[in-house]
Order: C-alpha cells, then structure tokens, then sequence
C-alpha cells in the first residue's frame, strides 16, 4: 500500500513510509479511518501535516509502462480524499503544512483554507517566511504563531512583543506552555489577544502593503488599510540591534 518500485530498497523518512494514494482501496481506508474518529468526538479543528518528501514513486498497481503516471493519479488521489472528508465535515476547520511536499497551493487551500507555513516559528526568521509567502497568498490563509524561546529550531530569544507582533499578521495562535509564564507575561498575553481581536477583520480582511523588505535590510515593515481607508495597522521590526542606531521614519 505504501508507494515503492518493486525490487528497490524503500527509503523512509522519521521512519515513514508514504501511502499509495493513487489506490482506489486506499483512498477508501483512509476516508473510513479519519471519519472514524472524526465522528468519535466533538472535533472541530484539524490539522493535516505532509510530513515528508515522495521517493520511490510508484505503484504497485500500475505496470511499468505506465508507472509515470503515479506521481499525478497520487494528487488526484489525495484531493479525492479531502473532497470525501470535507464533505462529510463541513464544519471542521482542516488545516494543511507545507512540510514534506510544500503542499502550500490553491489546491490544498481549496480544501484546507489555511496553512502552517512553516516548522520555523522564530519571529526574526518569520519575517522572510510571512513577508514571502504574503506575495502569492493571502495573509489569512498563513497560520502565525508564538512559540517559545529559546526558539527550538534557531535557539534565538526573542520578545514577546516582537513574537506577538509578527504572529498577528497572520493566522494568530499560541504554541508553548502557557503554564510558564510568569505574571508580567501573562498580563502581556492578555493585550496581545485583546488586540488580535480588535484587528482581526482589519488583518484578515484590508489591504495589505509591503512596505520594507527583510530581503533587503535589517528592517522590515508592513501595512493593513481597511478598504474604506479609515483604519491602519502597520507592523515594523528591527532584526537586529545596533548601538547608537540613527533614528528613521516609517
């Protein structure tokens, strides 16, 4: 059921294999699972990772004539899959990763509205992710969060401000122990969320600018007007700290 060429070795990835999704009988197992559980309890959020990159595309049900076609009828498979299970959840909100195959696309959005942009949670690095995601995509669909610092991918500290910040231009969430905080940071939290509310129709649905890139300095800067233009948010972060920096003016 897994896809592979037949007498090659299989390569796995955190010891996973990849389910032959170009199978009519696996589709099936997979839809019958999922709704299993999905019917098992009051759920209504899920998030559907793509944890690792295809290799050894084939199919054992295909002769090797045809073999070449597994990579699209696998694509196909996998949409059948969601239309099947979105269709019979409508009111679960399903969200994709980009991890594994970068599914980040209209495709997968057509069926999960938003995405976890990235495993890179790190605010600085965000810049760069959100700021060039944000070109193709809108910034609803971009799931943003806080994590923790040290951050666990770059070991960078961060603050909380900063963090909080870059994650409300995006899909706003919290992944951490909330447990941690100290009473200085929950009062924090308490604005932040405050504000995410008091944005969210500004930053999920005005206009968005671009207004510094991180490609292109050590600031970085962004802009949402609503379409009346009666209200604005913008967002500037300085990367790195410099002693004695000039003042500048956005």
């Amino acid at each position: 059921w897994c896809l592979h060429v037949a007498g090659r070795r299989r390569s796995e990835a955190r010891s996973q294999l990849i389910l032959d999704l170009s199978r009519q009988d696996v589709q099936d197992y997979i839809v019958q699972s999922v709704s299993d559980i999905l019917q098992s309890a009051p759920i209504t959020y899920v998030k559907w990772d793509m944890n690792r990159n295809m290799t050894e595309i084939g199919s054992a049900l295909l002769p090797a004539d045809r073999q070449r076609e597994t990579a699209h009828r696998y694509m196909l498979g996998l949409y059948s899959v969601l239309e099947r299970i979105t269709t019979a959840f409508p009111d679960i909100l399903f969200e994709s990763c980009s991890g594994g195959g970068g599914r980040f696309d209209p495709g997968m959005l057509y069926y999960m509205p938003q995405t976890w942009t990235s495993d890179n949670s790190d605010a600085i690095s965000r810049l760069k992710i959100q700021y060039g995601t944000s070109i193709v995509y809108p910034v609803s669909s971009m799931g943003a969060h806080v994590s923790a610092v040290p951050n666990h991918q770059v070991g960078r500290n961060t603050p909380l401000k900063t963090r909080g910040d870059v994650a409300m231009s995006g899909n706003f969430g919290y992944e951490l122990d909330l447990t941690l905080f100290d009473d200085a940071e929950k009062t924090e939290v308490k604005g932040q969320i405050a504000l995410v509310k008091e944005i969210r129709e500004l930053t999920q649905f005005g206009l968005f600018y671009r207004l510094l890139s991180p490609f292109e300095g050590n600031e970085t800067a962004w802009m949402f007007v609503s379409e009346d233009q009666s209200e604005a948010l913008a967002v500037h972060v300085t990367e790195l700290n410099e002693p004695n920096a000039r003042l500048d003016r956005l």
